[in-house]
């Protein structure tokens, strides 16, 4: 059985994959980064800031909420032991006397039984405050113990009997005391049994600003107001850095337009100091380069000017010889350096050496180039071990062959050997030379 296969990718793949994912999403412009990096700055800062001012603010709030529980059962005992000294002919009377004065902050009645209560949905203030207040009253009622406490809607709160709502009250008796109109905050509600069939029951609010049990610290209207704030910031940012970025973009077009060309108008100075110090820069750049290029095609011009005149008296000069072979020497020789100043001030103006392709018999070449070097002694032997008509610039393989030759006889031995076949298949490999049939004659 052949082992199995480790599929599992490479290191170097999932490396290379990450980068390449990482790439595609990061943007490439400017202005996208700035945006993106401004996002994320904000998002930090307003997530550290808020979970720092969330938490201190949430600590208060407990701290704040369990201490007017506490209060709120402080006074729920104190009211016990009140109506808990009366006898049980005069709590009535203390009853009726607290509903027909009215002003009384709590709801406060005697019941035959305990009254079920519908109990709001249970979180962590809610929580707080029961624990609160059943440990306060447990400590300040240590004879009493059956204490319930809890949370009730004002819609389904029952008083008096479980057959009685608050709504079927008068509005005196407890409306203005458990109701808070618009917020409709839940009730506390406290029933203690005194005696077999005998059940205090009181009702009242918590105090602002925990009337309502509800966590307010982190509103949707604050994250509106977040979002609001982050967006203006992200769009005012965008605004500035596209503003800012537009010289920029303005300085990349004019260098790549000056990579075509050189004759380019000056750009315009403007955006950030550092933005019109680069451009102003660049503009000096632009004029030096277009000054040297200028001069240089001035002197060159010049140079290729006057070498025309000692050019053509040398073709005069020519003539007067007796000699048709040097003649034709003498001649092939201007042509070749008319050639070159052409070919140089065409080199100085960027443009391409125009010389036609043409057969070249490359051992006549280089008889040509070893008469030079063989006038007094033979420095230069030719192995014409083959024939060889090469199509190529001619002026060009001169001067290759030329440059080669001269430089083995300068700096090599008194005298060197030529074989064509091996210049051929291991010196130019070049585009400018193509091999054409022989020609024998």
């Amino acid at each position: 059985m052949k082992p199995d296969m480790d599929v599992s990718p490479a290191p170097d793949a999932l490396e290379k994959a990450s980068r390449s994912l990482f790439t595609f999403i990061w943007p490439r412009s400017l202005l996208s980064r700035t945006l993106m990096l401004t996002l994320v700055s904000v998002l930090m800062a307003q997530i550290i800031a808020t979970s720092i001012w969330f938490s201190q603010s949430r600590d208060r709030e407990m701290e704040g909420l369990k201490s007017a529980s506490d209060a709120m059962a402080q006074m729920f005992a104190s009211t016990t032991k009140f109506f808990e000294s009366l006898p049980m002919k005069y709590r009535h009377i203390a009853l009726d006397q607290l509903r027909n004065m009215g002003g009384a902050r709590f709801f406060v009645s005697f019941n035959k039984e305990k009254i079920a209560i519908d109990a709001i949905p249970d979180n962590e203030l809610k929580t707080l405050s029961l624990n609160t207040i059943s440990k306060v009253l447990h400590q300040k009622l240590p004879n009493l113990k059956v204490i319930d406490v809890e949370f009730s809607r004002p819609e389904t709160l029952h008083v008096l009997n479980n057959n009685i709502l608050l709504s079927d009250l008068p509005r005196s008796w407890a409306h203005y005391t458990l109701t808070l109109q618009p917020l409709n905050p839940p009730i506390l509600v406290v029933q203690i049994q005194l005696a077999e069939n005998e059940w205090l029951y009181i009702a009242g609010l918590l105090p602002a600003p925990y009337v309502t049990l509800e966590d307010n610290l982190f509103t949707v209207e604050q994250a509106i107001f977040i979002t609001a704030i982050t967006a203006l910031l992200l769009i005012f940012t965008g605004m500035l850095i596209r503003r800012q970025t537009k010289p920029l973009r303005h300085l990349a077009e004019a260098a790549d337009r000056l990579s075509m060309s050189i004759d380019q108008p000056p750009i315009k100075e403007e955006g950030a100091a550092e933005i019109i110090t680069a451009t102003r820069a660049f503009n000096r750049m632009q004029m030096r380069l277009q000054r040297y290029i200028k001069d240089r095609e001035s002197l060159f011009s010049a140079i290729s000017h006057d070498l025309k005149t000692p050019i053509t008296r040398l073709r005069l000069r020519a003539e007067l010889l007796d000699d048709e072979t040097t003649i034709d020497k003498f001649n092939k020789d201007l042509d070749e350096l008319e050639i070159m100043v052409k070919g140089a001030l065409q080199t100085v103006k960027d443009t391409d050496i125009h010389e036609n392709l043409a057969e070249v018999d490359i051992n006549l070449l280089l008889e040509s180039i070893a008469e030079v070097h063989n006038a007094t002694t033979e420095n230069v032997r030719l192995n014409a071990d083959t024939d060889a008509i090469m199509m190529c610039k001619p002026l060009a393989i001169k001067r290759s062959l030329s440059n080669l030759i001269d430089n083995a006889v300068l700096h090599g031995d008194t005298s060197m050997s030529i074989s064509l076949m091996t210049m051929i298949k291991f010196v130019f490999p070049f585009r400018m030379m193509a091999p054409v049939s022989p020609k024998r004659p």
